[in-house]
């Protein structure tokens, strides 16, 4: 069972496809939620959720307090269940009580290849995405991923915060050096197999 650990919809319980993806451990949502409360949390953040399955990454920040999330799953079944996870989400964010005035998280769903989604969307100066995840199948290679790394960096914003999630397996990432759309590596940790990787904009 996986559920949403903090946050207005804490404790709701999220489904998972039955196949095809590989949701990321309670404990590894766990530490990688807890390194955003550390750099100034989720409040009112854009964030971009890629390869996102059930949507648990993506969904947690908006419980947390991100104003707007994109999940983008290109497998019709996965991408479902994560829209059915959204409107979960955003029941609860309606059922908040009348003190809280924070605005309801905007919750989008992106049902198309990661490369297609980065390929189509807009460059807004001053406007990137705050947080990414990055969580593809450990089968995506990496020359996949590198390319998947070079079409996002220009769309994240100026002090964004990337984190690919890879198995204890696969090498670092291949991050992208081109002029003004570089990301450089902050620094790693393993949990078990699997290995955080958080960059930022150069």
């Amino acid at each position: 069972m996986t559920r949403i650990i903090a946050g207005f919809a804490g404790s709701l319980p999220l489904s998972v496809p039955r196949s095809g993806t590989r949701p990321t451990s309670d404990r590894v949502r766990e530490a990688i939620f807890s390194a955003l409360e550390a750099r100034g949390g989720l409040e009112g953040l854009r964030v971009l959720d890629l390869y996102a399955g059930s949507g648990a990454l993506g969904l947690e920040a908006a419980s947390r307090g991100a104003a707007s999330v994109t999940l983008v799953e290109k497998n019709p079944a996965a991408a479902r269940v994560a829209r059915q996870n959204a409107g979960v989400v955003e029941a609860a964010a309606g059922k908040r009580g009348r003190a809280d005035a924070s605005p309801r998280p905007r919750i989008d769903v992106a049902v198309q290849s990661v490369s297609a989604y980065l390929r189509g969307a807009p460059v807004v100066a001053g406007a990137g995405f705050d947080v990414v995840f990055v969580d593809p199948p450990y089968d995506l290679s990496e020359a996949e991923l590198g390319e998947a790394l070079s079409a996002l960096a220009p769309l994240v914003a100026d002090d964004g915060t990337v984190m690919v999630e890879r198995s204890s397996r696969s090498p670092e990432p291949t991050w992208p050096a081109g002029p003004g759309a570089a990301l450089v590596l902050d620094r790693s940790k393993s949990y078990g197999e699997t290995v955080l990787w958080w960059a930022s904009p150069a």
